[in-house]
């Protein structure tokens, strides 16, 4: 069964501390601040296996850096 409130992050900084995390809403771009900027997630067609069942996959696409 698939827990539609959360997803699983592939790619991005490695030492990015949460790779489960909530969903805003299905299918939607995630966001997660990180080291002074955002690293943004696009959802995928793939799920993954984890410790929290099967999650869909989200994979990192881009960095933005918060200004200052």
């Amino acid at each position: 069964m698939t827990d539609a409130t959360k997803a699983v992050l592939e790619g991005g900084p490695g030492d990015l501390p949460e790779r489960i995390v909530s969903v805003p809403a299905p299918g939607s771009d995630i966001k997660v601040p990180f080291r002074g900027g955002y690293e943004h997630f696009r959802a995928t067609t793939r799920q993954q296996e984890t410790s929290a069942g099967r999650l869909p996959v989200y994979e990192w696409w881009e960095r933005t850096e918060l200004p200052g």
